[in-house]
């Protein structure tokens, strides 16, 4: 199944540093970590959050499944951070402080605050 593969290929990837601008194992930021997960599954998503946060359908926070996007407001205006659904209560994610790709809960009060949205993608299959 489609969103299996996408959460177990973003835990696999759990501790891989934090790279500016980063879209391989050498480091990730956080869409070029949704982009190379999504790519290792064969669909190919946008590259930029902002580009992200207008794809597929939005989802009420309550019916996230796993593969879901999740999107967070940490700067700036809008959504300026994204992530992946494992299940309804945690994501995984490249965030820039502490450097590295890992897993917490939707409902840490530094996320809560922040959520803006999910999404859920409507795929293509990658070239």
């Amino acid at each position: 199944m489609f969103a299996q593969g996408v959460v177990s290929t973003a835990l696999h990837l759990v501790g891989t540093p934090y790279r500016n601008g980063g879209a391989d194992p050498e480091g990730f930021d956080c869409s070029g970590f949704v982009q190379y997960v999504f790519w290792q599954q064969g669909i190919s998503v946008p590259r930029t959050v902002d580009e992200l946060s207008r794809s597929g359908t939005r989802v009420d926070e309550p019916q996230l499944q796993p593969g879901d996007l999740v999107f967070f407001h940490t700067s700036g205006r809008g959504a300026t951070h994204v992530g992946i659904a494992i299940d309804s209560s945690r994501f995984v994610h490249a965030p820039s402080s502490r450097g590295e790709v890992r897993v917490e809960p939707i409902t840490r009060p530094y996320w809560a605050e922040r959520f803006v949205e999910a999404r859920r993608l409507v795929v293509t299959t990658a070239p």
